[in-house]
């Protein structure tokens, strides 16, 4: 019996529900990578009149979809390899950051003539990666599981220290003068604050779960650390992400040793993977949906050229830092000599997607220039994925980094 139309909330993921599978489907007969297949069918929603009804909330992506996509990346990593990868990983993660946004605020600032401290802005917005689409397309080539797991834990702590970058660039925007000094105090407070909360809450919901055995009870305490925690440290003006991503790791680790029950385990395995293939997929639809056509218009010079600084920046951390470090710890005896080839995987598979889409939608309102500041980050985000993305099965193939 009929009471009323059905509400806009429950008609669009109803909606979102019908197009995953279809897209899902399509995209396997084009061969085309599901994530990108998405942002496509996203753009297509943006350049339609009903785009105006749908109001996107930047908190959608951010508090709803990132904690649960990273928690699950975090939860399922193999913690003998990030062992073994972790200096990587740290390079990457959070010096590669910075130099990345440094390198996209340099050539926008030279090349287009926008403001230092705007132009770091979309370095900030830009600097996290996140190959989603890449990693599922890794395990299928069956790449080594050291190149799957460094690539994967690079994205995942990354996403956190762009974050807490970004708050940062906010605050050198409205400061006069900007202050690098206090910034970088900032950043290292959050950094070690947002760790020190994530391994906290995952130590102590790991000691819960060895309470029970029932397995329902052991799922919904991991649900906690997943959201619980991104809460916590955001209530704490830390990052949520960062520590959303250290309590996954403890719980995936100490946790599924010591405290789940096999039962739990199978349980979670099974529900996590699909949160994440739902999680995944709203996140790279809402991606496309968020971008205006407009806007990548108006900013296409200055897109050029943050597609420019992305790829340089990319380079250089990845051939000049990571590639130089993982020589050095080989001639030293502390590390396994990485291949060249993993390199030329890595500085290809450097996607952004759904942490810099939610950046993007985040800068403040009265922000100077902030629709342009939009328009290049949404830009830089769809060359990777559209570019990048779908061409990364063949340089992955062309490197030669599958197991035999």
């Amino acid at each position: 019996m009929s009471t009323g139309a059905p509400p806009t909330l429950l008609v669009l993921f109803v909606a979102f529900l019908v197009a995953m599978p279809l897209v899902a489907l399509a995209s396997n007969r084009l061969r085309l990578p599901y994530t990108a297949a998405l942002v496509l069918v996203g753009l297509g929603i943006s350049a339609l009149p009903i785009r105006e009804g749908i109001q996107l909330s930047p908190g959608l992506a951010v508090t709803v979809l990132l904690p649960g996509l990273v928690f699950e990346a975090a939860y399922r990593l193999d913690g003998d390899e990030l062992r073994r990868t972790f200096g990587g990983v740290a390079l990457l993660a959070v010096p590669g950051v910075l130099v990345t946004a440094v390198i996209v605020a340099f050539v926008l600032n030279v090349a287009t003539g926008l403001p230092m401290s705007e132009a770091f802005l979309v370095g900030a917005i830009v600097s996290a990666t996140d190959p989603v689409a890449v990693v599922s397309t890794m395990r299928r080539m069956a790449a080594p599981p050291r190149l799957v797991t460094l690539v994967d834990a690079e994205s995942l702590f990354n996403d956190g220290t762009a974050a807490l970058v970004f708050v940062v660039a906010i605050a050198l925007l409205g400061a006069q003068p900007p202050n690098a000094a206090d910034a970088a105090g900032q950043f290292v407070v959050g950094l070690v604050g947002s760790v020190a909360i994530g391994a906290i809450s995952g130590l102590l919901i790991s000691r819960m779960l060895r309470s029970t055995s029932d397995h329902l009870i052991e799922l919904t305490l991991t649900l906690l650390a997943a959201y619980g925690t991104y809460l916590l440290a955001d209530l704490l003006h830390q990052s949520g992400i960062i520590a959303s991503v250290v309590a996954g790791i403890v719980l995936g680790t100490y946790g599924r040793r010591e405290s789940l029950s096999p039962r739990a385990q199978e349980a979670i395995d099974v529900v996590w993977e699909f949160l994440a293939y739902v999680l995944t997929g709203a996140a790279f639809l809402l991606v496309g949906i968020a971008i205006p056509l407009g806007a990548l218009a108006a900013a296409a010079i200055a897109i050029a050229w943050g597609v420019v600084a992305v790829v340089l920046g990319r380079a250089i951390v990845v051939y000049g830092m990571l590639g130089g470090a993982a020589r050095l710890a080989s001639r030293i005896g502390r590390a396994p000599s990485m291949p060249l080839s993993w390199l030329h995987v890595m500085n290809w598979t450097g996607l952004r997607g759904a942490v810099a889409t939610a950046l993007a939608l985040s800068i403040p309102e009265g922000t100077p220039d902030r629709e342009l500041l939009q328009g290049i980050a949404f830009g830089i985000v769809l060359f990777t994925l559209l570019v990048q993305g779908t061409t990364a099965g063949r340089v992955i193939q062309w490197a030669g980094v599958q197991r035999s």
